[in-house]
């Protein structure tokens, strides 16, 4: 293939002593053929290059005006450093080409001159660039766009922001018939369905894959002994002394947590137990603001700072060549997630990351000893993209009537060319319209709802006020509402969720960001504070952080509880636990891999029932409701149902005959979505997710800047909203979808479907046990501890499955 348009590439990677990796020359040559598709290697291995420099050949070759490539990020935090990664080259070379970023940090005054003149390059977010699409003269802004860079497509993809993206891309290419679309991962199961859900049904993407081969080393951190060991809990804070212990302060080390609340505990703790090095530990997530996030950064780089407690909000893209080593405490439950957090240390080329794994429980042991199978095996997981969320679809074309306005006819047509719509019916487009239109068929009477008209066949928003309020609600994310946190000279600190602060009075002390902060007022969402001397460790918490272990790491957990049965030479993880499993054998059973193991218990509180699948506490939760439904329509009782991710127990009324009762009727599959809404209050649960639905779709305004809605306003409003749509509009598109996410995504449906599957084919081994077993006994503590919480399970269960976001 002629290469002579990359020959300005070419000199600046001879400049800087560097050879093209074969997947690189292969991607860019894929470009300049006019190809799109997906470029899937190892973190670490230089796939930012990869991706833009083709684009880049290509505007060097035929120069143009205008906006020509648009690189797009999930995360805001990660614009900076692309954008400067981006620019090294052009700058060095003295190539005729801008880059700029737009994102929710970028100010007003940039972002308005950037739509007078646009750069070259522009490197946003799903939500900014659906933003643009909101503003009439979208058109003209986007007419000599060449390409679209997706990157990080695993985190995208399955999630409403992937859906947007998606949406965005049909309109784009609508309007730019030869657009190229380049999806780039390191840490995806299903790489052809990516590949096709990043460039649309109408192109055949290319594959680009490497034969780089980066090694992932986990070393475990154990504890001396498991006999005081915790049985359950998330924090990991006892282990504290062994982690300071297996560190170097001189080694620049990322630890991961997995929630931002235990980010906060653990930096806390590690500053109390090297108070000496205070200076070189830092703490890095989502809700810090973002220069002192980007002061951490810098520091990171430079090697002053040598230890940072993050969250995923370090996961990505960042490049962070100097770190030497990360620590995972507790379970990543996801072979992707973990792979992706190793790939942040030794971030080259077939460098070899070396992962510290902290357990914070003692089956958690076991998911370590998991882990290194499944990466040895080279198994990550699989990610689907959304079917039909009409919420993101309303959206989507109220912001294109907020802009240019558009067609019917060529609209549906865009969107059926998308995998997440290609099977959207005349019906249901039909419905949208009116809905946008007209309110639908109970919102018709008040002129709010009816935000869109149709003008000489276009449809369009001609009420500036509802323009100016779409713009404001753009987006798919609906967290609890936040609200900032600022010293009293006005320095930003960051941000928690309100209903933290709203039960805070005058003079209490909190620990936020790595500091000790004292409440003095709150004004207008704006909460402001003092530095505080004495010492505080109530934290904030924020929704989510949970996380449930995957279909991959679940197959891998039951194969080392085989291993463990078969004895020989065990791993030091397996050791380690192992008396745990030899008190499992000798008080019930150990399961081999074609066993489901059922144990029962009394105790004074009376019977219980502990079931065994291994399959992650999702799934167990719709099993657990599920079996207590069957058994119940058997012989009426009242169950109490507590889940982790190895099972789930039934503490029914004693003597209550679980075994006389139970049969093949268990497993059976035939009803399962009638029998998973008769066992739960299915409405209460639908109401739940109505409610974001409600925010994407615009049903419910979440406030000015300055004035912005509370949490208990939203929930009233779209709780209003569900009950007029359940009585009046039964067959609303959004309480469908509202039923679906309740059963799909809070439940796993589908996956409780192949598990139910999986367990008839396996024998059925019953235990009776005189005391709680080593594996049912962690089931015992966490319904024990959700007994001394306020929240109903119905509300713990949303808790666990809402996804922050770093």
């Amino acid at each position: 293939m002629n290469d002579l348009p990359l020959k300005p590439i070419l000199n600046w990677f001879d400049r800087q002593g560097w050879k093209p990796l074969p997947f690189q020359l292969e991607t860019w040559r894929a470009y300049l053929a006019g190809k799109s598709g997906m470029i899937q290697v190892p973190t670490g291995s230089g796939k930012t290059y990869a991706a833009v420099m083709g684009a880049i050949a290509t505007m060097l070759q035929t120069p143009s005006r205008g906006l020509q490539l648009l690189y797009i990020t999930p995360l805001r935090a990660l614009s900076r450093d692309i954008e400067q990664s981006i620019q090294r080259p052009i700058l060095e070379m003295g190539w005729n080409l801008r880059v700029e970023s737009r994102t929710s940090d970028t100010s007003s005054s940039k972002k308005t001159r950037q739509l007078k003149d646009m750069p070259d390059i522009l490197i946003t977010t799903p939500e900014s660039l659906s933003l643009m699409l909101a503003y009439p003269g979208a058109k003209e802004l986007f007419k000599s766009l060449r390409g679209v860079i997706l990157d990080e497509w695993h985190e995208l993809m399955s999630s409403k922001r992937g859906t947007q993206t998606e949406l965005s891309l049909s309109h784009l290419r609508g309007m730019c018939p030869h657009l190229q679309t380049w999806a780039v991962s390191a840490t995806l199961g299903n790489v052809q369905e990516a590949a096709q859900v990043a460039v649309g049904l109408n192109a055949d993407p290319v594959i680009i894959e490497t034969d780089i081969q980066r090694k992932t080393v986990i070393k475990s951190i154990l504890p001396e002994s498991v006999d005081s060991f915790p049985w359950a809990g998330h924090l990991g804070l006892h282990m504290l002394d062994e982690l300071v212990s297996a560190l170097d302060i001189e080694k620049s080390t990322l630890i991961f947590t997995n929630t931002r609340f235990q980010s906060e505990r653990w930096f806390q703790a590690l500053s109390y137990a090297i108070p000496e090095h205070t200076d070189r530990i830092a703490l890095h997530h989502g809700s810090i603001d973002v220069k002192e996030r980007e002061a951490i950064e810098a520091g990171l780089k430079s090697g002053a700072i040598k230890w940072v407690v993050c969250t995923s909000s370090l996961d990505l893209g960042v490049d962070f060549q100097p770190v030497e080593r990360v620590v995972q405490i507790g379970s990543a439950k996801n072979l992707a997630r973990l792979l992706q957090r190793a790939g942040r240390s030794a971030h080259i080329p077939q460098g070899t990351s070396e992962i510290f794994f902290l357990p914070t429980n003692t089956l958690e042991i076991l998911e370590i000893s998991a882990f290194r199978k499944g990466l040895n095996a080279g198994d990550v997981e699989v990610r689907r993209p959304l079917n039909k969320p009409y919420d993101v679809l309303i959206q989507h074309l109220v912001s294109l009537a907020c802009g240019d306005g558009f067609e019917a006819k060529a609209t549906l047509q865009n969107l059926r060319a998308t995998v997440s719509y290609a099977n959207l019916t005349d019906e249901e487009f039909a419905w949208i319209l009116e809905f946008i239109t007209q309110g639908g068929k109970c919102l018709s009477s008040y002129p709010r709802f009816k935000k869109v008209v149709l003008e000489n066949g276009v449809y369009k928003v001609s009420d500036p006020q509802i323009a100016r309020m779409h713009r404001m609600g753009i987006g798919t994310i609906t967290s609890n509402q936040t609200v900032q946190i600022r010293y009293m000279n006005q320095t930003k600190i960051g941000t928690v969720e309100e209903s933290f602060v709203s039960k805070m009075q005058k003079g209490d002390v909190f620990f936020f960001a790595g500091k000790q902060l004292e409440f003095f007022m709150m004004k207008d969402m704006v909460v402001y504070v003092k530095a505080a001397h004495k010492k505080s460790t109530v934290t904030p918490t924020w929704a989510g952080g949970n996380l449930a272990i995957s279909d991959s790491l679940s197959a891998h957990l039951r194969h080392e509880i085989e291993t463990s049965r078969e004895g020989g030479t065990l791993n030091q993880e397996l050791q380690c636990v192992l008396p745990i499993l030899s008190a499992q054998k000798r008080i019930s059973h150990l399961p081999a891999a074609n066993e489901l193991l059922i144990e029962v218990c009394k105790t004074r509180e009376g019977k219980h029932l502990y079931v065994f699948p291994f399959e992650g506490r999702f799934v167990h939760e719709g099993l657990g409701f599920l079996w207590g439904y069957r058994f119940a329509s058997q012989k009426n009782a009242t169950f109490t149902i507590s889940v982790n991710d190895y099972g789930f127990e039934i503490l029914a009324p004693k003597d209550y005959p679980f075994q006389e009762l139970f049969s093949e009727q268990f497993f059976d599959t035939q009803n399962l979505y009638e029998d998973i809404k008769a066992s739960l209050n299915i409405s209460e649960l639908t109401s739940r997710k109505f409610r974001g639905i409600a925010q994407v779709a615009g049903l419910v305004f979440k406030g000015y800047p300055s004035a912005k809605k509370t949490a208990n306003q939203l929930q009233v409003s779209s709780s209003l909203l569900y009950d007029v749509f359940l009585k009046y509009e039964p067959e609303n598109l959004l309480l469908k979808q509202a039923e679906r996410e309740a059963l799909d995504d809070q439940l796993e449906v589908h996956r409780l479907a192949k598990t139910l599957d999986r367990i008839r084919s396996l024998t059925t081994v019953w235990k009776e046990t005189k005391r709680p077993s080593p594996f049912a006994f962690p089931l015992l503590v966490e319904r024990l501890n959700s007994r001394m919480s306020n929240e109903s399970l119905l509300e713990r269960i949303e808790r666990m499955k809402q996804q922050w976001g770093g």
